[in-house]
């Protein structure tokens, strides 16, 4: 796909990995729709950073974890920006009491994690394919996780989302072709939690063949590469991850 004036919907586009997608997509000529929760002070610090690129932007509110967020959200970005060709499915939950360790099971808990990480992705990507196929070409990119086919043992509700995201994409990949392309992308380290001390840094990176953490950029770096690379990809889940998935 040529990403030249295209618009993008970055879910999460606000800080982190998300922000540094909106910019790697807004070098490659693509106006950015900047998702966001709560973070409006990062989200605004990112749209001044597509606009400083010459690309138009947006800001749209919404928390994933409501159910009529998703068909809101798409539309919201329809009546502001025109059009919507590309959906990059980022916004994630991670770390909460009750979805990692069997002995805190709370199925609340474990509802909202597949909420936001599995159930909302798949409600974007329905709403957005409707507009896209009428276009006749669309990308959905999911960021999935390593995890989904290593999963860690105290953390079973991110990991179980993560792993049931992955078959949303091999299907939706089925189920859009061929006009949309649905692919994800499987960050290993991207960035460290804040709280990760010194010593869980270090264990984490020697895990990792090339012996060091990846970034956000190279996380961005891949899903443009996926945008803008041959429109025959379609239910691939990319490892970004320095080799990580190779070892036991």
């Amino acid at each position: 796909m040529n990403a030249q004036d295209r618009v993008a919907l970055v879910t999460g586009g606000a800080k982190r990995v998300g922000r540094a997608i909106c910019l790697e997509l807004a070098r490659a000529g693509c106006h950015v729709a900047v998702h966001y929760r709560k973070s409006i002070v990062e989200a605004r610090s990112t749209a001044r950073s597509v606009e400083s690129l010459n690309r138009r932007t947006g800001l749209f509110q919404a928390d994933l974890e409501d159910h009529a967020a998703p068909g809101q959200l798409v539309q919201a970005v329809l009546d502001k920006m025109g059009r919507l060709d590309i959906l990059v499915n980022n916004a994630s939950v991670f770390e909460l009491a009750g979805a990692g360790r069997l002995e805190e099971f709370d199925s609340g808990v474990w509802h909202r994690v597949f909420q936001v990480n599995t159930l909302a992705p798949t409600s974007l990507a329905a709403a957005a394919a409707e507009g896209m196929n009428r276009a006749g070409s669309g990308k959905i990119i999911n960021l999935c996780d390593i995890s989904a086919d290593r999963p860690w043992a105290n953390h079973l509700a991110y990991c179980a989302s993560k792993a049931a995201l992955v078959c949303v994409t091999k299907a939706l990949a089925r189920k859009l072709a061929p006009r949309i392309q649905v692919n994800g992308i499987s960050p290993g380290i991207a960035e460290f939690p804040e709280h990760y001390d010194a010593t869980t840094r270090r264990r984490l990176v020697e895990q990792v063949p090339m012996k060091r953490a990846g970034s956000p950029e190279a996380i961005a770096q891949a899903v443009r590469f996926v945008v803008e690379g041959p429109d025959y990809l379609t239910g691939e889940i990319v490892a970004v991850d320095g080799g990580r998935h190779l070892t036991g």
